[in-house]
């Protein structure tokens, strides 16, 4: 079986969610993963804290060098993600409509099959 990422997105600068929606997604991104564990598809799930919450670090001549904030200055920014394994990318992408029906935006990326040996 083929693992893939599904991460959700969120845009800067877009309207906040009421209280209610924000509600309403949680339950929704809950239905969904408890949908993805019962089907055997699970393997993680996590959500991501605010890009200003980030740290990056970056080796330069084997110094480590640490900087706050993103490491790419987007607009668009994962919010979090699911790790999930499937017979191929069709099913990973009628996952991804699912999730995108309760949480916006999903990115689909198949993990590289070298790295799941």
């Amino acid at each position: 079986m083929q693992q893939y990422l599904l991460s959700v997105h969120v845009v800067e600068g877009a309207p906040e969610m009421s209280d209610e929606e924000t509600q309403t997604m949680f339950r929704e991104t809950a239905r969904i993963s408890d949908e993805l564990q019962a089907a055997g598809a699970w393997v993680f799930a996590g959500g991501l804290l605010a890009p200003d919450r980030a740290t990056v670090v970056r080796v330069d001549n084997g110094t480590a060098s640490m900087t706050d904030g993103p490491f790419a200055e987007t607009k668009e920014h994962i919010a979090g993600f699911w790790v999930i394994k499937c017979a191929d990318l069709d099913e990973a992408l009628a996952w991804a409509a699912k999730c995108a029906a309760a949480c916006g935006p999903i990115e689909v990326r198949p993990f590289d099959e070298l790295s799941q040996a």
